[in-house]
């Protein structure tokens, strides 16, 4: 796929560097992404940070770090390079102040003298009045000698963006035709009275220096897209700009109470997944799926397979809603797809300090590799392995009091003993054996496996539910089993 001018096409994604990065943030990222490598096109990573009160180096270094991890790399921006550089804008001012000129010199823009408690004052009337509360364009058609007297009062001015009087209509790549009529779209601020530019200058200034193509951007901004389109026509008549970008607007990312998931909700933050054990592949699995569809009866795929199939004019206008349980499900389903030895390296760093509670000595790396294939089917995200497989490498079987009360049942000491016989006696290299035994503890008390069963696991590893009880006692080993029950039965017998 091409532009409409039929140049390759060119998307951005171009974060601030506040706070942690948002999963909807990533979901943008991830569909600028895949658009790009689906068209064999350009993904340009620009870095917005020209707000220096709310910006941080710390949260830039996040930014890079997230993105790496999820494996959506960049052909140009930060540590890459390109042939727009630089691609921070806080190292792009001149650029800024160079094209405000212009926009100035060419009437396309004028200084605006109005103070704070004016404009207030006139929206308020405005309102009162049942007008639209924009501004009104009191200093569009200033002349030299009222510039002059608002200067002589000692006023400064910021730079407004001159909006035509006409509509400005648009096809958005997901919503379809839009128009937007002149008294909703008043002239704009585009420089501070302290020569600072503002993000309705810097970003479609780059977009135009960076040719992007394709915007697609989160529908918060759809309001500002008028704005912008007249501002290309600008610098396309003062020779900045080469074409107009096709914009899509994604639909918004809704959390609890079908409120806009915003960087306050709990949820929102990336590195909450990535500390619980996200796979990259199942968070974008699930992320994609967030006003876009891979197939009517198909949730799980790859991300190659989605970027193979992903076509912005599939993503869906309606406001997608963040399921955790369903991440989380899909997230199972991307664990079991890896092989093993995948999936053993994957969970290793919830084995070890600060994650698990056994001294590192205690660790057993036979046992892990022997029960890994058990666990992978059991887990949602790596994180869940640590509590799944802890009974291996503690000294004793964690204290779960709830556990204890649901399984040890009146009779459950004369069970234990007699599985305790039945064991001691089993060949400990088949779980069918030690399976054998149990069924025919529970038989000789009346019980059927499942009741026989629940007294002797939470016993050995604390826990009513876990990993194939059979298996995980043949990986602990005869001697820790038995010994584990025996002192369960001084526990019941206490």
């Amino acid at each position: 796929m091409a532009s409409a001018s039929g140049s390759p096409v060119r998307v951005r994604f171009c974060p601030s560097p506040t706070g942690n990065p948002h999963v909807g943030l990533v979901r943008t990222a991830l569909f600028n992404w895949a658009f790009a490598r689906h068209n064999q096109g350009t993904m340009v990573f620009r870095i917005e940070d020209t707000d220096a009160a709310r910006d941080s180096e710390e949260s830039y270094n996040q930014l890079l770090d997230s993105l790496r991890w999820l494996g959506l790399d960049w052909d140009e921006g930060p540590e890459v390079g390109g042939p727009h550089a630089p691609y921070r804008q806080s190292q792009r001012m001149d650029i800024y102040k160079d094209v405000a000129e212009k926009l100035l010199a060419g009437g396309y823009a004028y200084h605006c003298y109005c103070t704070t408690e004016e404009l207030d004052e006139r929206r308020d009337a405005a309102r009162a009045a049942g007008r639209p509360s924009g501004y009104d364009g009191h200093c569009r058609d200033l002349s030299a000698e009222q510039k002059a007297a608002y200067e002589a009062e000692g006023r400064t001015a910021i730079v407004r963006f001159r909006m035509p009087d006409e509509p400005i209509t648009f096809t958005d790549l997901v919503r379809g035709e839009l128009t937007f009529t002149p008294d909703n779209v008043p002239d704009y601020g585009i420089v501070r009275a302290n020569g600072a530019p503002l993000y309705t200058l810097v970003n479609p200034v780059d977009d135009a220096l960076m040719e992007i193509t394709h915007v697609l951007r989160g529908e918060d901004l759809l309001s500002s897209t008028p704005r912008q389109i007249a501002l290309y026509k600008a610098l396309i008549e003062l020779g900045v700009a080469k074409g107009t970008p096709a914009f899509g607007h994604l639909p918004y990312v809704m959390g609890e109470g079908n409120k806009k998931l915003s960087k306050r909700d709990p949820q929102a933050s990336l590195n909450i997944y990535r500390e619980r054990g996200f796979l990259p592949e199942g968070l974008l699995n699930y992320l994609s799926l967030l006003g876009w569809s891979f197939s009517a009866d198909q949730d799980v795929f790859s991300i190659s397979d989605m970027i193979a199939k992903f076509d912005v004019a599939d993503v869906n206008a309606n406001p997608a809603r963040f399921d955790l349980k369903k991440a989380e499900s899909i997230n199972g389903d991307h664990i079991r797809l890896l092989d093993v030895k995948a999936f053993t390296a994957a969970c290793e760093p919830w084995l070890t300090a600060p994650h698990a509670n056994w001294a590192p000595e205690d660790f057993d790396r036979a046992a892990w590799e022997a029960i890994a294939p058990h666990a992978q089917t059991r887990v949602t995200v790596l994180s869940d392995i640590t509590a799944n497989v802890d009974f291996l490498f503690l000294k004793e079987p964690v204290e779960d009091e709830a556990s204890w009360a649901k399984a040890m049942k009146e009779g459950s000491d004369a069970l234990l003993r007699t599985a305790r016989e039945k064991l001691e006696s089993a060949d400990w290299s088949s779980p069918e054996s030690l399976k054998g035994a149990v069924l025919a503890a529970g038989e000789a008390h009346g019980l059927k496996l499942g009741k026989a069963q629940a007294p002797v696991r939470v016993a050995v590893t604390g826990r009513t539910v876990g990993l194939p009880l059979f298996e995980s006692l043949e990986i602990l080993g005869k001697e820790k089993t038995l010994a584990r029950i025996d002192a369960a039965l001084a526990k019941l017998a206490a």
